[in-house]
């Protein structure tokens, strides 16, 4: 009795680990009808300036480094155009009992996104909104513009996790 049931297990062991894990794909991450992107300069409305350029450039690069997009510098030679704005937050996550003193904040970084593809006219990603954050303390000798530019680094991120394609 025991020597048909080994290899029936066996047998079906080998048939589930053949069929994989569902939900799965093996098609490509990125979207292979696109080969460029043409970051446009980000917008804010927020009176700390400087900030928009370190998202677009950080865009940039994480686009370069990380997706077989190549980032073109006119327009009128690009697949696709990413296009968005920054909102910049800051809050004081603790303070001291007595006086007020900011003893913790945050920093927050959120972006907004249209991607679109100029051969087709099809918006990839409609003003979606991705966020980065990132505490700091004053005490500890931190500073907000190393936390807002850690936030926008995240954010940045966030932005080429969402030009993949879903699994």
């Amino acid at each position: 009795m025991h020597y048909r049931i080994i290899p029936a297990i066996t047998s079906l062991t080998i048939v589930l680990l053949a069929q994989g894990c569902g939900g799965y794909s093996n098609s490509f991450l990125h979207r292979q009808d696109i080969s460029s992107v043409y970051v446009e300069m980000f917008e804010t409305d927020s009176f700390r300036r400087g900030h928009e350029y370190t998202l677009t450039d950080a865009i940039c690069k994480h686009i370069e480094a990380r997706t077989p997009y190549k980032i073109v510098s006119d327009r009128s030679l690009a697949d696709s155009v990413l296009s968005g704005s920054l909102r910049i937050g800051q809050a004081v996550l603790a303070g001291e009992r007595h006086t007020g003193t900011p003893l913790q904040n945050e920093t927050s970084a959120a972006v907004t996104i249209t991607w679109k593809n100029l051969k087709t006219g099809q918006l990839l990603i409609d003003r979606q909104t991705v966020y980065g954050s990132a505490d700091y303390s004053t005490q500890l000798g931190q500073s907000f513009d190393y936390a807002i530019a850690y936030s926008v680094n995240q954010a940045a991120e966030r932005v080429v996790e969402m030009m993949e394609q879903p699994w």
